[in-house]
């Protein structure tokens, strides 16, 4: 190997950046490949990233651990764990017997450590051992910004699997694509090593005992050592609260998780930058963001927004990067560089562990988020944005009583608040939220008053709203979200909701219980096609619902007919069951089988031919399941379905316009489609009924207009009873397994939209 007297920054910079490139660019494609096992809920990608961080901190022990050796020792160690991983190429997913009802949360993890576990943990352990590598060279300079680097290349990985590559490439192709990748990153490595082989002391320990612009330094401190564990913590578990709350509570937006992560990684790139001008900005405005939008963080569905949801974005990428650039500002001498990147992986995994899978044991609601905005009080710097005690010349004595004076004036609105909240912001909320957040900004220097004004503003927004209906036992939590059962006794209803979707309600004026609602109304395509059923099917037809939520479609069972539901969540089979949350299912199908896992590998273990109506009704909040929408899934369903049975789609949709999606699959299988548009109420009055739009399938022309009574013109679509065809799209790539993109779909219900 040959000897440079240069420190070759660009080699490092271009070998840090491919190896957090491919970091981040895995873990969505991973996580795209077990789709199929595992659907698309919140908690299934916080699951996953509590894996990435617990191998990011392994490799990043791995990186402390090597070194202790020489330098030359530690790149042949690591070369030999690159090679060895070689051996997971191409990417794929692990054979593991599916999970029982319950143990998702343990499986899923398992998974992917069987999956990707040892090319994630070599890969991992690059970015630290090349930034000490780096230092070893005495004129290469601070090598913290390095880190800077490397979650730029992170945030690129992240961002590029969305936008080009999943759009572009199936698996298969991806996972080629990051072999390759991987292989080039295996030759930087190699080439990093080399630059540094005859470099001073590389026959013995890299250990530099000069700080950064600083004298000579000892070990890191206990103290120093937890408070950089706490101070990483929190920004972790509130990268991935942020994603849930917002999931749950605002809005169930697709991608969403992908912009949590990539402001979470941005803010690392800042704050381990040169650019201390900006730093210093964002640290000094950092209070104050988090008391307005912190401030809302215990409010619930009924005041979500938009606007909140974007004011929660800002909050985490401006909270983050203050808090890593106090991190930064607290980093030790490049001789410590790993033991101090090893921490702030274990403060990373800390903050997973308790935001994906302790908060969801511990409590029904997200309050892991409002706790975690706390614990950002509790840890940022806080420099003081109105010096009015100076202006006064307070002294201690004096500045303690007007702190109190202060607080109690702040308790008072806080009352106030509590006591006339009605779920939106009106005047009075403004008025008195307004003084909260006024005394808020005054407090900030002194963290006990700023940390309870900040607590106050959150009972106060909302806050006690949400804790009360939390203690009234109305909502429960699992693996799979958020359900909340409550009453609405004007319109005389009982509603469910998973997040911000409704997925159920059922009318509580006598006689009228057993009505369809929602989705589901007689006029909706369900309605219609199980209305005709019993005409044009035998006395005992079976039919299949997947997805159960409050059991509605169960009043549409006919007397002989054989019912099973398909469930994938146990908590919401205990909901349809409890007859004092919903009676559809006790009083109209009380003898119907529940199966509950996945629809898709529970239909797969059926017997050919067993149903003449399968109806796929399945949510993850507002977004439908990827992975029961390919042409693999739809050969399951036809599987099932008797020669001249029918199949319908719900895919009733904020976000996604999926009708091409379906319209490729039926022309590809020689099929029959139609959908059904219901606009739901065409007057204010009616408010059990929503707007839904339900495909039919069927394996002839003749044998779906027996159901639909034939299409009519799309300029009809939504007069009564009318059936209309699919608005397809030329070119249009069939969705399988190896290759669906959400992200087509998307642009094109926004461009059905504007043009209906």
């Amino acid at each position: 190997m040959i000897a440079s007297n240069s420190p070759r920054r660009w080699l490092f910079v271009l070998t840090i950046l491919v190896g957090s490139f491919l970091l981040f660019l895995v873990q969505p494609m991973v996580a795209r490949m077990v789709l199929p096992k595992l659907g698309g809920a919140p908690a299934v990608w916080n699951s996953a990233m509590l894996v990435y961080q617990a191998l990011l901190l392994g490799g990043y022990a791995y990186a402390h651990w090597v070194g202790r050796f020489a330098l030359r020792r530690q790149a042949l160690i690591h070369l030999a764990l690159l090679l060895l991983a070689v051996l997971w190429l191409p990417i794929g997913i692990a054979h593991i017997a599916p999970p029982a009802p319950g143990q998702e949360a343990l499986w899923v993890p398992l998974l992917l450590i069987a999956s990707i576990g040892p090319v994630f943990f070599a890969v991992s352990a690059q970015a630290p051992l090349i930034q000490r590598w780096f230092a070893a060279d005495p004129a290469a300079g601070d090598p913290y910004y390095l880190y800077a680097a490397s979650n730029l290349g992170s945030f690129a990985g992240l961002i590029s699997y969305p936008a080009l590559v999943e759009p572009n490439f199936p698996l298969a192709a991806q996972s080629w694509g990051w072999a390759a990748g991987y292989m080039l990153l295996l030759a930087l490595v190699a080439a990093a090593a080399a630059s540094r082989w005859q470099a001073s002391g590389a026959m013995a320990p890299v250990a530099s005992d000069e700080s950064v612009g600083e004298e000579q330094e000892g070990a890191p401190s206990l103290r120093r050592r937890i408070h950089w564990l706490l101070i990483a913590a929190v920004p972790s578990g509130l990268m991935l609260s942020t994603t849930t709350h917002l999931t749950t509570d605002i809005v169930a937006m697709p991608l969403l998780w992908v912009l949590p992560l990539g402001l979470y990684l941005l803010s690392f790139s800042i704050a381990f930058s040169t650019l201390s001008r900006l730093r210093e900005i964002i640290t000094f405005i950092a209070p104050s963001a988090l008391l307005l939008v912190g401030g809302l963080a215990l409010l619930g569905a009924g005041g979500s927004s938009m606007f909140v949801a974007f004011a929660s974005l800002i909050m985490l990428f401006i909270v983050a990067t203050a808090l890593h650039g106090y991190l930064h500002y607290l980093r030790p001498s490049p001789r410590y560089l790993t033991l101090f990147y090893l921490i702030m992986s274990a403060g990373g995994v800390l903050g997973g562990l308790f935001a994906a899978l302790v908060a969801p044991l511990l409590f029904d609601w997200v309050y892991e988020h409002p706790l975690l905005v706390i614990g950002a009080a509790l840890l940022l710097p806080l420099p003081a944005l109105i010096p009015w005690d100076k202006w006064l010349g307070l002294a201690d004595g004096r500045l303690r009583v007007a702190l109190g004076i202060l607080l109690a004036i702040a308790a008072f609105c806080c009352w106030h608040l509590v006591e006339h909240w009605r779920g939106v912001a009106d005047d009075e909320a403004f008025l008195w939220g307004g003084a909260l957040v006024a005394i808020g900004l005054a407090v900030i220097p002194w963290r006990a008053a700023f940390v309870a004004v900040l607590m106050m503003l959150m009972l106060g927004i909302g806050g006690w709203s949400t804790i009360e209906e939390s203690l009234t036992g109305s909502r429960v939590r699992s693996y799979f979200g958020v359900y909340t059962v409550t009453d609405d006794s004007y319109r005389q209803q009982r509603r469910l909701a998973h997040g911000t979707t409704l997925h159920g309600l059922q009318r509580t004026d006598a006689g009228h219980e057993h009505e369809a609602t929602t989705y589901y109304g007689p006029q909706s395509g369900v309605g219609l096609a199980l209305g005709k059923l019993d005409r044009l099917a035998p006395k005992d037809a079976a039919v299949g619902i997947v997805g159960l939520g409050a059991g509605t479609l169960a009043c549409y069972r006919q007397p002989g007919q054989t019912w099973t539901f398909f469930e994938i969540d146990p908590v919401m089979v205990d909901i349809a069951r409890d007859s004092a949350n919903f009676t559809f299912l006790s009083e109209c199908a009380p003898q119907a089988a529940i199966r509950v896992g996945d629809a898709r590998l529970e239909i797969e273990k059926l017997p050919p031919a067993q149903f003449d109506m399968l109806v796929i009704d399945a949510f993850s909040s507002d977004a439908i399941p990827l992975h029961l929408l390919t042409k693999e899934a739809v050969g399951i369903y036809a599987r099932a379905l008797k020669p001249d049975g029918i199949l319908l789609i719900h895919i009733s949709n904020r976000f996604f316009g999926l009708e091409p999606v379906l319209d490729t699959e039926a022309r590809a299988r020689g099929w029959a489609a139609a959908i059904r548009l219901d606009p739901g109420p065409r007057t204010r009055e009616f408010t059990n009924f929503t707007a839904s739009s339900w495909v039919a399938l069927a394996p002839t022309q003749a044998r779906l207009d027996a159901f639909t009574g034939g299409t009519r013109p799309r300029a009809e679509s939504y007069a009564d009873n009318v059936w209309v065809p699919l608005a397809g799209r030329a070119g249009f790539t069939r969705w399988t397994d190896d290759y669906a993109s959400t992200l087509p779909v998307l642009i094109w219900k926004n461009l059905l939209g504007k043009r209906e």
